[in-house]
């Protein structure tokens, strides 16, 4: 059996979409609480609530990621990546709590104890969402530059944010088009409370971000779960890693692999093969090398690779139970 790591250096962690979005969200926050305290609008305090989650969400990805780049250790020889998969999941949660709840506790409230919007700065509350929206569109547009960077060609958005194993990117995708769409249904909540003079719709406004936020921590909770628990390659590389392996002349047949991601960029590979029985220690550990080094070409993110040797049984001889080929991955 043989294996070689390489230092885990943390990866793409979507650092300038990161930052981007937390200055965005910051310098909203503080502008949507004063068209709140100055206006009365429930929506103005539900998208300043929004963004004061979202730039507490920025701050734990990146201090995720400032975790994750620890090295290895006897308690966590496999490193300290999955750290990034751990904040996510906070990140949902906390959009789900703080964000989502809160914003309906308030179109509630503003349903069952109405009141209406300061006659004076009616206007304030139309000019910042009008604003936000078009910061919150840059920091989309930066989000969705640095994700095109690794996504794959032909691949979908859908795809991608369901399919990446690092969580920054597909985390900072969910939150502006969340917020994009959170400031266009409070502008709608406002906008015809000002017009029609009924504060229901101010109320409507806030109910649809609540919905929206916890609509969106639940897709974000059930991908970052699914990366906690402990995903394989995709089937792209799992068909590559396998090529990889029987490309060569050393390995007689492929009898059971598996993968598993133990950081968003460090893919672990372990497989049993089946070598010719007449072949000698030291050309079976050269093979074996040989192999490794094809896998790694063909997928970087292959880090850690476990390659068990073992005498390959043609049809009609007794296999053991544990030599069940398994091509299929767990992705």
């Amino acid at each position: 059996m043989s294996a070689e790591r390489s230092e885990h250096g943390g990866g793409h962690g979507g650092g300038k979409a990161i930052l981007a979005a937390f200055l965005a969200n910051m310098g909203i926050a503080v502008a949507k609480f004063i068209g709140w305290l100055l206006s009365g609008s429930a929506s103005m305090l539900a998208e300043a609530i929004h963004s004061v989650a979202d730039s507490g969400n920025q701050l734990l990805l990146m201090l995720g990621g400032r975790k994750a780049r620890r090295a290895a250790d006897r308690e966590h020889p496999f490193g300290y990546g999955r750290e990034r998969y751990v904040y996510a999941f906070v990140v949902a949660i906390i959009l789900f709590s703080v964000g989502g709840l809160f914003s309906i506790y308030e179109g509630v409230d503003k349903l069952t104890h109405p009141h209406a919007l300061d006659e004076q700065w009616w206007w304030l509350p139309l000019v910042i969402l009008s604003v936000a929206i078009l910061l919150e569109s840059f920091s989309l547009r930066t989000a969705v530059r640095e994700s095109a960077a690794i996504k794959a060609k032909g691949q979908s958005w859908i795809s991608f944010v369901r399919h990446a194993k690092a969580p920054e990117l597909p985390v900072v995708l969910l939150e502006d088009v969340a917020a994009l769409f959170g400031l266009v249904f409070a502008l709608f909540g406002v906008g015809l409370t000002v017009v029609t003079g009924n504060t229901f719709f101010d109320a409507l406004g806030t109910l649809m971000i609540g919905c929206l936020l916890i609509l969106v921590a639940i897709v974000l909770g059930i991908e970052t779960k699914s990366l906690l628990v402990g995903e394989g390659a995709t089937m792209a590389d799992f068909d590559r890693i396998v090529a990889a392996i029987e490309k060569g002349p050393e390995v007689e047949k492929l009898i059971h692999i598996k993968t598993l991601y133990v950081g968003p960029e460090e893919l672990l590979v372990a497989a049993k093969v089946g070598l010719p029985q007449d072949k000698l220690l030291l050309d079976v550990a050269s093979d074996i090398n040989a192999v490794e080094e094809r896998i790694r070409e063909a997928v970087p993110a292959a880090r850690i690779v476990y390659l068990e040797p073992d005498v390959y049984r043609p049809a009609g001889l007794p296999q053991p139970e544990t030599d069940a080929i398994i091509l299929k991955s767990a992705d």
